[in-house]
């Protein structure tokens, strides 16, 4: 049932995953997910470049060689979290948005539709049993140097996925009570 999904997703980290590959047709499945989200004007924005092999270590070099570049005083534990976490994934997906050229809407529209969008592969890897979750570092920004976009493409963060172990911590949320007014 959809209510128990959408209870059940989380965030799960490169730290639990295990050492296996998630195969082409199982992204494809997560990818066709994604690509049913709701958008306006049928612009559907969301862009999406898979990193298998030997592209997430580069991804993670570039992360680690850049932070080092850009960050006055980097941090030895973050240069190895960005080379070590792309490697352990069994496959990342780069999220990205193609703004609608004529600007026929607003941004903030194709931003929610491809966050849909994702959240639609999301939901496709809680029902699958893989981990996942977006990560959006100020990196992002430099992302034009490690891939070709199309004009006006943008990177918003990282889809990592892989299979894991390991406990998954319980959801919470505070009552929905104290977010909704009812208005007669």
């Amino acid at each position: 049932m959809v209510f128990e999904l959408i209870e059940k997703r989380r965030s799960i980290f490169p730290a639990q995953y295990i050492n296996k590959p998630i195969e082409k047709e199982v992204l494809e499945k997560i990818l066709e997910a994604a690509n049913w989200a709701p958008n306006h004007k049928k612009t559907e924005p969301w862009r999406f470049k898979v990193l298998q092999g030997n592209s997430k270590e580069a991804l993670g070099t570039f992360l680690a060689t850049k932070y080092q570049e850009v960050e006055e005083r980097p941090k030895k534990i973050k240069i190895k979290k960005l080379l070590e976490n792309p490697s352990r994934a069994g496959a990342i997906i780069a999220i990205c948005m193609q703004r609608d050229l004529q600007e026929s809407l607003p941004e903030w529209e194709e931003l929610a539709a491809t966050a849909m969008a994702v959240q639609n592969m999301w939901l496709a890897c809680t029902e699958l049993n893989i981990g996942c979750y977006w990560s959006s570092p100020g990196l992002i920004k430099y992302m034009d140097e490690f891939f070709d976009f199309a004009e006006g493409e943008k990177c918003l963060g990282f889809f990592y996925m892989g299979y894991y172990e390991g406990e998954v911590v319980e959801g919470n949320r505070t009552p929905i009570e104290d977010k909704v007014i009812w208005m007669d």
